[in-house]
């Protein structure tokens, strides 16, 4: 659901899920120039704690705005924190979710912020701060 400032009350939730795919990790890796063996080099990675290719934590983490786009068009992202809580592997369905805390002045909203793969374990705990649009007339 869309929400507007004044429809919104503190525990309205979003959530947007997608597979993480090989194509996706490159895709990232290239876009963004983190080019960590853990992520691209499968050889690499099987020598890790991990045993396999990881999604950086900012692939990740870009979950979020999904979600905020999903309850909030047009909305502007103003801050994030995030804490990487376990790792996301080629494969993963991870479901970011959006919950509003706070509703401060001007449409400013301070979110939680979670992301959980597809064993509903938390991989991403955190909080946005996103000034939503203004309310149509």
């Amino acid at each position: 659901m869309a929400y507007t400032y004044s429809q919104l009350k503190i525990g309205d939730s979003q959530s947007f899920s997608k597979t993480v795919t090989d194509g996706d990790i490159l895709l990232f890796a290239a876009v963004s120039g983190d080019m960590n063996q853990i992520h691209i080099n499968d050889e690499y990675a099987k020598s890790t704690f991990f045993g396999r290719r990881i999604a950086h934590g900012a692939l990740t983490a870009a979950f979020i705005p999904a979600a905020l786009t999903l309850a909030f068009p047009g909305s502007v992202y103003i801050s994030q924190y995030v804490e990487f809580k376990a790792p996301v592997y080629i494969g993963d369905t991870i479901t970011s979710v959006v919950t509003c805390k706070e509703k401060r002045e001007k449409r400013v909203v301070v979110m939680e912020t979670k992301c959980y793969n597809q064993k509903g374990e938390c991989v991403l705990d955190g909080e946005a701060v996103t000034k939503l649009a203004k309310e149509e007339a």
